[in-house]
């Protein structure tokens, strides 16, 4: 009988990263009495108090990401995403129809989702283990860092009338500190989901993705006055 070989590489170039898990309710009661439970029987204050705290430690994940807890993937939500993309979008566009210069709200809102969705697409393509609006929800939560970034640049346009050199250098190491820390915290979450000889192809669409969101933040030159 011929024997037969078996590719060692094949079977360890990716390790099972165990995300999987259903939309969880934070506080919600134990196990055994989860079929008990519904959130129509609860007040809307308490639920919005909860969805609001499960966003909120979500963004402290983001923030420190090297703590390595996975439940940013399993308690995946779209809440934390929608309310960053709306955020940009308001800060980014024009305060006028005059003002050509600076993208519009819808152009904003619809580069960050379409962006999303693209380098989630990519991801699963290079066989990618977690599912489709996970992904999504991690690279929606890590516009954090920029949306920081770009609070920031904004009070600085508001702050001075006269942008000078030394102002656009304050705002170019930001929008550069939100665009590492993005790009830094995704691949924290998402790196260990790729295949090991695929991380290069799943890295580069995300850093494209962070970097065209550091662009407008940056080129976004328009002041109040």
């Amino acid at each position: 009988m011929a024997a037969t070989s078996v590719d060692v590489s094949d079977v360890t170039d990716q390790v099972p990263l165990d995300v999987e898990g259903d939309i969880t309710v934070p506080g919600a009661p134990p196990e055994e009495d989860e079929d008990d439970f519904s959130t129509l029987d609860e007040p809307v204050k308490d639920t919005i108090l909860r969805d609001l705290k499960a966003v909120g430690k979500k963004f402290v994940h983001v923030l420190n990401p090297l703590k390595g807890s996975r439940s940013l993937l399993r308690e995946w939500d779209l809440w934390g995403p929608l309310v960053l993309c709306v955020m940009v979008a308001l800060l980014l566009q024009g305060d006028n129809a005059a003002d050509t210069g600076a993208p519009q709200f819808a152009e904003v809102f619809v580069i960050l989702w379409v962006g999303a969705v693209v380098v989630t697409l990519n991801s699963q393509l290079l066989g990618g283990q977690l599912s489709f609006f996970q992904s999504v929800c991690v690279l929606g939560y890590c516009v954090l860092p920029l949306s920081m970034a770009l609070i920031v640049c904004r009070i600085i346009l508001a702050a001075s009338a006269t942008q000078t050199i030394v102002l656009f250098a304050i705002r170019f190491v930001t929008v550069l500190l939100g665009f590492a820390w993005s790009t830094f915290a995704a691949m924290a979450f998402l790196g260990d989901s790729q295949p090991v000889n695929r991380k290069a192809l799943a890295v580069y669409p995300i850093f494209l993705f962070y970097f065209i969101i550091s662009w407008m933040i940056i080129s976004h030159t328009h002041s109040d006055t």
